[in-house]
């Protein structure tokens, strides 16, 4: 969270004719939760349930010759037949901090976050998810960065 993930997609889909899919919104409003962890103050994601949705979208997409921007928080989850290009978004701790911040998190959520950006995790878990070749690091610090995100994959 907080790494631009959304914004930049949204800002993909809209240049590019894209389908923009914002998973975590696909969780909520269907309710793809099979229980809660008090402990992490989180909803435990129903993967079944949502891989089962997503791949109606992604047929859905297919048959109308479009093809999807999907954001989500993790990459491992999905089958790689579904990217043609992952990009994994990286952000400097100091503005991933203030951007947890100002959303509110608990101090132990931000520190779940911020630990999980200091350790590479999700970019870890896409190199070890998909091919090397469709795995891309790109800065998300600012809206320029966007920006020149977005021109990268025209």
């Amino acid at each position: 969270p907080g790494v631009g993930k959304t914004s930049t997609a949204k800002l993909m889909a809209d240049r590019t004719g894209l389908h923009h899919v914002n998973v975590g919104e696909l969780i909520k409003q269907n309710n793809f939760y099979e229980g809660r962890d008090e402990a992490l103050d989180t909803n435990v994601l129903d993967e079944d349930k949502l891989l089962d949705a997503m791949e109606v979208i992604f047929e859905q997409a297919a048959q109308a010759g479009k093809g999807i921007v999907a954001d989500f928080h993790s990459a491992e989850l999905f089958p790689e037949r579904w990217f043609d290009l992952v990009l994994v978004l990286r952000t400097k701790t100091e503005i991933l901090f203030d951007r947890l911040t100002q959303r509110g998190y608990s101090e132990k959520k931000r520190s779940e976050n911020m630990e999980a950006e200091i350790m590479q995790i999700i970019l870890e878990e896409a190199r070890e998810s998909y091919a090397p070749e469709i795995v891309h690091e790109v800065p998300s610090n600012t809206p320029e960065d966007a920006e020149s995100n977005t021109v990268r994959i025209q």
